[in-house]
């Protein structure tokens, strides 16, 4: 009688090991089934905070610059490719179109930075840096074109006889690039330096030239 009893204990032992098993193993099964449901959608946050996105009053995005490790992309507000900005190890940052034409290049130097064409024979233009405050923008023949003088809340960009022709803006975490009636041209909520930006307001510069120029002078902190 005890043999039979041990026996049927035994075997109910048994049995509740193997459904306890069971049930372990399909729980977690269950919850490695499960997981990916609840797994939150990942977003690129670093790509999202590379693109300098310029845009309109009304929220259009005008176009914008994506940033990359050793340069930047110029598209336009449909995405389209403009430009390719590139640094090479000696600094100096070549200016391409998207057919790979080369369009120009930007060589820092103390005190200023040259917009040089395509051959690297001839200056363009010139950002000189006058001190902290004061930056005036030159042709190959070294006659100024604007003055860029700083403001309580950014740079006034003027001719050479002092009369404005841009305001570049710092408010609310925005820089704003303003007519000289205070209307709004386009402003970005990046990072960029506000001498770099006022780079956009230099109208005798193409818009690759401008985008160049902008990426060298934040390069260097406008120094």
């Amino acid at each position: 009688m005890k043999i039979v009893i041990f026996r049927s204990l035994l075997a109910l032992f048994l049995i509740t090991t193997i459904v306890s098993c069971g049930s372990s193993k399909s729980g977690r099964d269950g919850a490695n089934n499960s997981s990916p449901q609840t797994k939150p959608v990942a977003t690129n946050v670093a790509a999202n905070q590379n693109k300098i996105q310029f845009k309109t009053e009304g929220g259009a995005e005008l176009f914008a610059m994506k940033m990359e490790a050793d340069g930047a992309k110029l598209v336009d507000g449909n995405n389209q490719e403009l430009a390719r900005i590139k640094a090479d190890k000696s600094g100096k940052i070549k200016i391409k179109n998207a057919a790979e034409k080369v369009l120009g290049y930007i060589v820092s130097e103390k005190g200023g930075w040259k917009l040089k064409d395509a051959n690297q024979s001839q200056d363009l233009y010139i950002l000189r840096r006058q001190n902290d405050r004061e930056y005036k923008l030159e042709d190959a023949a070294k006659k100024d074109i604007y003055r860029i003088q700083a403001s309580n809340d950014g740079f006034d960009i003027q001719t050479p006889e002092k009369n404005l022709v841009y305001q570049v803006k710092v408010k609310n975490g925005k820089t704003f690039l303003r007519k000289a009636s205070a209307k709004t041209i386009f402003s970005t909520k990046s990072q960029l330096s506000p001498i770099a930006f006022t780079c956009f307001g230099f109208d005798v510069l193409t818009r690759e030239q401008q985008a160049g120029l902008a990426y060298a002078v934040n390069l260097t902190g406008g120094k």
